[in-house]
């Protein structure tokens, strides 16, 4: 079964949304209208939080997890994601925040503490590491990611395009499934 209470957390998913019957929700998940889980994602919110905003798509294998409240990590790390964000496949989210509108590339990795702001775009490949912010509107790649230049106004339109793509495409996945 992909939608997993834990303890005394069950996941929340509005009725609009998309969880692809190989995908796994586990505990205190919250997924937003109009968004999508494809298959293989795993969201384990099992120590902390993960919250998924509207109109926004987790490709397939990615792993979306938290970190737990200890003395090494006091108050732990949520897992939080905006709106109309696209994530790629094979991404790892890891207590970090992804603001509204961005893309995150293939194979990308987001550690704790980190935060991807509005309108950014991290490119295939990506490590984000602990506690680092991203400013929106420019294009990061690398291992570490590294600013290379501002987006262009094709790249800002595709951000919008691409969570607009994606709530079609669940939408035929859905009409298609009982």
């Amino acid at each position: 079964m992909p939608i997993r209470t834990f303890e005394t957390h069950t996941p929340v998913i509005d009725g609009s949304a998309y969880v692809d019957p190989t995908a796994l929700v586990i505990g205190q998940v919250e997924i937003g209208a109009d968004s999508s889980l494809w298959p293989n994602v795993v969201a384990r919110g099992d120590i902390h939080h993960i919250k998924i905003g509207a109109s926004t798509n987790i490709q397939d294998g990615s792993v979306l997890h938290v970190t737990h409240d200890s003395e090494f990590a006091p108050g732990g790390h949520p897992l939080e994601i905006g709106h109309a964000v696209t994530v790629g496949h094979m991404v790892v989210l890891h207590g970090c925040t992804i603001e509204d509108n961005c893309l995150i590339g293939m194979g990308s990795m987001i550690m704790d503490g980190a935060r991807v702001q509005t309108g950014a775009m991290l490119g295939a490949g990506s490590l984000v590491p602990p506690g680092k912010v991203l400013d929106g509107g420019w294009l990061w790649v690398g291992r570490p990611a590294k600013a290379v230049r501002e987006l262009t106004e094709q790249e800002t339109l595709f951000l919008e395009y691409s969570a607009r793509h994606y709530a079609r495409l669940k939408d035929r996945h859905l009409a298609g499934s009982d």
